[in-house]
């Protein structure tokens, strides 16, 4: 199984034709239809649903896809790597991150890196930690921002400055907006959006013996997203401060949670990652960057 044939398997699955995707791919349909038909052969299973103007993939064909944009992401992070290793002044920086405002750190960390390495490109994948863990532990990438411990034994990492505060996201005419804290006991009975994760962590310790009486109406990965739910009446968003828009004309308010509720958020790599030459540079200057910082 050679790695062009699996990008013309995913050209093909992202186009749902086989005419535009020979297009993108600068290949005449034939050539496309053997080696689609040669990669069927070589799984022995059909990989799609071929109809008058659309192809559909099977359940098969979805496997292969997500396995195949995984190893063609690799092929092409280990192809940049080796054209980077004679780059003095750049290269690839691949980093996943969870939604954080301290995320400014960072930003500000690569902007100052730049000025060394005028030409480093960085590429950002978003998402919960499940999410982004996983590309890491593939070796898709370089660091992972996640806001809970990393586990020592796979992982060697660094604290960002600060922590994140938990509240909840409420529409500004809401009478709960009223409240200057929210309490566990504010929340029973009222249709909840959070992150899945943070839902069965953060929240289970810190609703405690009353966790059972809340309700997740539903789970967002993003928190903006949920905002808009809850802008739109549906429910409540439990997030960071400082993610969502809650000023004077945004129509929505912030409140911190009582006790207050707290995540730190950590820079993390593989314990025994081999890293690029900049990669190894962008740590080292992360390290100062955040010991300066405070931590």
């Amino acid at each position: 199984m050679e790695i062009r044939t699996l990008r013309y398997f995913l050209a093909v699955a992202r186009e749902e034709n086989m005419s535009r995707a020979a297009e993108t791919l600068h290949v005449t349909q034939h050539t496309l239809s053997k080696q689609l038909k040669s990669l069927e052969g070589e799984l022995g299973k059909k990989l799609f649903t071929r109809h008058s103007f659309s192809i559909k993939l099977t359940d098969e064909g979805i496997l292969l896809r997500n396995r195949a944009e995984d190893l063609v992401a690799m092929a092409d992070k280990i192809e940049q790597e080796f054209v980077s290793l004679d780059d003095i002044t750049g290269g690839e920086l691949y980093l996943g991150l969870a939604e954080s405002y301290q995320i400014k750190y960072l930003a500000r960390a690569i902007k100052e890196f730049k000025v060394n390495y005028p030409t480093l490109r960085y590429h950002i994948t978003s998402g919960d930690t499940e999410q982004i863990a996983d590309k890491l532990d593939k070796g898709l990438l370089d660091f992972l921002v996640l806001a809970e411990l990393p586990d020592s034994r796979k992982y060697e990492y660094l604290a960002f400055p600060e922590s994140d505060v938990w509240g909840l996201i409420i529409p500004i005419d809401d009478p709960l907006a009223k409240n200057k804290k929210i309490s566990v006991s504010d929340l029973k009975g009222l249709p909840l959006f959070c992150s899945g994760q943070a839902w069965e962590n953060e929240l289970r310790t810190w609703a405690g013996n009353d966790y059972s009486q809340l309700k997740l109406e539903g789970s967002f990965r993003l928190s903006y997203n949920g905002s808009i739910f809850a802008k739109e009446g549906l429910g409540y968003l439990l997030t960071f401060e400082h993610l969502i828009d809650t000023s004077y004309n945004s129509g929505l308010v912030f409140r911190p949670l009582t006790p207050k509720l707290e995540s730190n958020l950590y820079i993390a790599w593989n314990r025994y990652q081999t890293f690029t030459p900049i990669a190894k540079r962008f740590l080292q200057h992360l390290r100062t960057t955040f010991i300066d910082t405070g931590k």
